[in-house]
């Protein structure tokens, strides 16, 4: 499912528009987009948690040339599924 697939599913589920149903989603994006830029979790009960992690500094290897290079440290989005979502996933 696409990010137009579940508008479409949205809008019909609670009859609004494609619009309106777009228009939360996006509200929705960014504001969990904005909480875990600031280092922010986000918890919905049963769905997950959203978080930022940070990730050390390693060494590495170019793949082209087999040179050793310094990857540098940097935050990185996590998210950790919830029970009931992990639950649902594994039903058979």
């Amino acid at each position: 499912m696409n990010k137009a697939e579940l508008i479409k599913l949205i809008a019909n589920k609670t009859g609004t528009s494609k619009k309106q149903s777009e228009e939360c989603i996006d509200l929705v994006i960014n504001a969990i987009t904005r909480s875990v830029a600031k280092g922010e979790k986000v918890t919905l009960v049963g769905f997950g948690t959203f978080e930022r992690r940070d990730r050390r500094a390693r060494k590495g290897r170019d793949p082209r040339s087999g040179a050793a290079i310094d990857i540098p440290a940097k935050k990185v989005p996590a998210f950790s599924a919830g029970k009931q979502f992990k639950q649902a996933v594994n039903k058979k």
